[in-house]
């Protein structure tokens, strides 16, 4: 069977979780046909051949048959964080280009052996740093290039993650330890990295940062609290009790794809019910079975002087990042759909709207970035001009680099790393 549409990309699907299904479902929008997936968990694959109906896709058992026969223009990386590397690296291989969700890899080693596989094969490689792509980043960037608040100074960046957000995905899910994925700063916000740089767009040349996990931890166990929510006598007063949450999102409607697939493909008050019973996504969030950071703050300084402090936290509502920059001209407020701008000179002072489409989350696909990412990706496979991508391999891995540092600093109590280097043998630390 081959109904491809004339001219359209062909994509591979390696990894058909939340996020491979949800990039899926919007290339197909943009008018992609997806040819092949490789996922080991039956249920999900059938969810995602559920979801793709008339699609021409191959099962494939693993990365490398994939590999071995090439059906496809482009493949889309969405395996868990650790397992980035051997499927990039194999595909890059064969000629696949690729779009890879961040993290690029949990590793400088791992990560470079990607660049360096994409650049033997002469393929493109795109990091899923959806913040570059969304209407909000570009009109913000317009008024930037305008001069119209002369040279950035400062910055201040938040990232909110919201509570129960940060219970499901670092205490309770995939990125709860570091060593089964990565840091909570590489998972979670090395797009916030990658998007400082590209909005102040210079190097960054000194890093610093605080921060660790605070809460969710054992000691801070309600004496009452029960080992899973369901059998818990405060289940229905505790903030993060995982009843109140996924049944809450069940009555409400919305959430089916994300974060309630996570818990199980077939979304339903039984399965969900179950999966808290048996799973992990029903256990107490201070059990102990996280190590990650649940809060950090991270400095930077840019080229010219330019500073920048960046803050996330799981202590929030669930909700787009807040942004304030500073210039000698006038500075901007922004909170993921509006921008605020005073003009010094002048006293001009008017709002822009960025028209974001949805909420901040990956249910929403990030207010419109998500699209904007995969038609990014699409344009670039279909004309071969990379121009459409607004990060390549090098940056990505130049603000991949700034995030390890940054978790080097902190891990030394603060220490300050000095002069980057783009060498990753080059020492780095005073």
């Amino acid at each position: 069977m081959n109904d491809r549409k004339e001219g359209a990309v062909r994509l591979a699907i390696v990894g058909a979780g939340s996020r491979g299904l949800g990039y899926a479902r919007r290339a197909v929008k943009n008018g992609a046909v997806i040819t092949a997936v490789v996922e080991p968990d039956r249920e999900r694959l059938d969810a995602l051949l559920a979801a793709l109906p008339g699609h021409p896709i191959r099962e494939f058992a693993t990365w490398d048959d994939l590999a071995a026969e090439k059906v496809a223009d482009a493949a889309i990386i969405a395996t868990p964080d650790r397992l980035h590397v051997d499927p990039a690296v194999a595909l890059a291989g064969a000629g696949y280009h690729l779009l890879v969700e961040k993290p690029l890899a949990p590793t400088e080693a791992e990560a470079l052996r990607i660049v360096d596989a994409v650049e033997a094969a002469g393929v493109m490689l795109a990091v899923c740093h959806v913040m570059r792509y969304s209407d909000y980043t570009a009109r913000l960037k317009e008024v930037i290039d305008s001069g119209a608040i002369g040279q950035i100074a400062s910055v201040e960046h938040l990232e909110p993650i919201g509570w129960w957000h940060f219970a499901h995905s670092y205490v309770r899910g995939n990125w709860r330890r570091e060593s089964e994925s990565s840091s909570m700063l590489m998972a979670k916000s090395c797009h916030d990295i990658d998007w400082l740089s590209y909005v102040v767009d210079r190097p960054v040349e000194k890093v610093s940062s605080f921060g660790g996990l605070m809460h969710f931890r054992p000691e801070n166990k309600p004496a009452d609290a029960g080992d899973r929510c369901v059998d818990c006598p405060l289940q229905q007063t505790c903030a993060y009790s995982a009843t109140k949450i996924y049944r809450g999102f069940l009555e409400s409607g919305g959430w089916e794809q994300w974060p309630l697939a996570v818990l199980d493909s077939d979304v339903s008050a039984e399965s969900i019910n179950r999966a808290l019973e048996v799973g992990p996504y029903g256990e107490c969030v201070y059990n102990g079975q996280n190590d990650v950071a649940d809060h950090q703050v991270v400095n930077l300084q840019y080229a010219g002087g330019v500073t920048a402090s960046f803050t996330v936290t799981a202590f929030t509502d669930l909700a787009f990042r807040k942004t304030r920059i500073f210039g000698s001209g006038g500075w901007i407020e922004g909170d993921g759909r509006m921008l605020h701008v005073q003009e010094f000179a002048t006293g001009r002072k008017y709002s822009i709207d960025s028209a974001a489409v949805g909420g901040a989350s990956a249910a929403d696909g990030h207010g419109g970035a998500d699209d904007g990412l995969v038609d990014a990706f699409l344009r670039a496979v279909t004309t071969g001009d990379e121009s459409h991508l607004l990060s390549g391999p090098q940056q990505s891995l130049e603000t991949h680099r700034v995030v390890w540092l940054a978790e080097e600093s902190r891990r030394t109590e603060g220490t300050v790393v000095r002069d980057i280097p783009s060498d990753p043998l080059k020492p780095a630390v005073l």
